[in-house]
């Protein structure tokens, strides 16, 4: 088992293992680049770049030092169009780098002061330049809570469900990275009660616990993704709370699905995780019955792959000392791979591009404890749960939703996505 010349603690996100990309400061008033996450230190991917450490003949033609070079960006945009094959080499690389046996780093002291800052001491910005979003709707589990809330049991599932990867296309100018405030929206709702709809801010603000996953490599314009081949076009995953204003959806979602209720921010962990780093954890998702049309079926005799993560939801009053977690679930349980996602939302022949974010929905398991959203937690509002001095429905102004999650390899090695932050503000008032 290889080890970092850095001190990594055991229970650090970012191990050796590990390696996820993100975008970054290392000051407030310094240029954007592209770094790797190590314990509680970035590595500056251009500073590596700089010293010529990527001039393999595979690389040379791909990653360039200077500003140009994809790694001086303020996105990873560059480098993930540049596929599979030159993201391994580059990982291979940097996993050498950073190991203890490895001398060029670790020996080098002029060049580790240029390239490695104190993690906490970095400005992380948005990880790619996001053209477009779409959001899924791949939890069995959730789809059925709502639709019992909203349709009854017998009617849980409409019929298209368990056939194709529902899915709706998303605003990309509001997706924030982690630690951005959001604002209460202001909206239309109507009481069942009601000869009429009312403006004002949400009263049914929720959260939506999810993985994001990033295209790399796109496809032409009318050229579907197989199913068979989507891994080599995603780049990596993030967490992803896409943020939900429910009394605002209830009233707009018929006849064309939400609008105003999402689009006023989604929140992702500033780090991406490398398809890669999660192989170890590739499990079985569940069985799909009716078995799903060729076009979403993995090779014959092969189980619909997906990863044994664990997710969890903390939420922090402003009355309370700590966090309380208020949920944990996996994301072994989406019924819709995001291998099926990607396959389905490319079939027609809609091209995918470099940056493009997809999220899984709502990632809901099959206990109470594991439900993925307010909404489902307190059985629209129901069932609320009891907080530090109070309790929630819904959530309020100021409080904060941290998202985390990861999984530890058979040599006690974590890979995990950091944490998706976000704080509530109150709306703005208007007439």
């Amino acid at each position: 088992m290889a080890h970092s010349f850095l001190d990594v603690h055991p229970s650090s996100d970012f191990s050796l293992a590990n390696l996820p990309y993100g975008v970054f400061r290392p000051t407030h008033d310094a240029s954007a680049r592209v770094g790797v996450a190590i314990g509680d230190w970035v590595l500056d991917l251009s500073a590596v770049a700089d010293a010529g450490l990527f001039n393999t003949p595979t690389l040379s033609s791909f990653i360039k030092s200077g500003p140009h070079g994809c790694f001086h960006q303020d996105a990873l945009n560059d480098f993930m169009a540049m596929g599979r094959p030159v993201w391994t080499e580059v990982r291979t690389i940097v996993k050498d780098l950073l190991s203890a046996d490895h001398p060029a780093l670790r020996d080098d002291t002029t060049l580790r002061a240029h390239a490695l800052h104190p993690r906490d001491g970095v400005v992380m910005l948005l990880p790619a330049r996001i053209g477009d979003y779409t959001d899924f709707y791949a939890s069995r589990e959730h789809a059925t809570n709502v639709g019992i809330m909203f349709r009854g049991k017998e009617n849980a599932l409409l019929p298209n469900y368990l056939h194709i990867p529902i899915g709706y296309h998303g605003r990309s100018s509001s997706v924030v990275v982690s630690g951005t405030p959001i604002r209460r929206p202001n909206g239309q709702t109507k009481a069942d009660d009601a000869p009429a709809p009312t403006f004002g801010p949400s009263a049914q603000l929720d959260f939506e616990l999810e993985i994001g996953f990033f295209v790399g490599t796109g496809n032409p314009l009318g050229e579907p993704i197989p199913v068979q081949k989507a891994r080599d076009h995603i780049f990596g995953l993030v967490l992803l709370n896409d943020w939900s204003a429910r009394d605002i959806q209830k009233w707009e979602y018929v006849p064309l699905g939400p609008f105003l209720a999402k689009n006023f921010g989604t929140t992702i962990s500033a780090w991406v995780v490398p398809l890669d780093a999660l192989e170890p954890f590739v499990t079985a998702g569940p069985v799909q019955d009716p078995a799903p049309l060729p076009y979403l079926q993995p090779e014959k005799g092969t189980p619909i792959p997906n990863f044994d993560i664990n997710l969890e939801v903390a939420l922090k009053t402003p009355e309370a000392a700590k966090p309380q977690v208020i949920s944990r679930t996996n994301l072994k349980y989406m019924y819709w791979s995001i291998f099926q996602q990607l396959a389905h939302h490319s079939v027609n022949g809609c091209p995918m591009r470099p940056g493009d974010l997809l999220g899984t929905g709502t990632i809901s398991g099959p206990t109470e404890e594991s439900y993925g959203s307010m909404l489902e937690l307190c059985w629209k509002g129901t069932k609320p749960i009891k907080t530090e001095g109070g309790e929630r429905k819904f959530l309020r102004d100021g409080d904060t939703l941290t998202l985390s999650g990861g999984a530890t390899r058979s040599d006690g090695m974590r890979v995990g996505f950091g944490e998706c932050v976000g704080t509530i503000l109150p709306a703005h008032q208007l007439q």
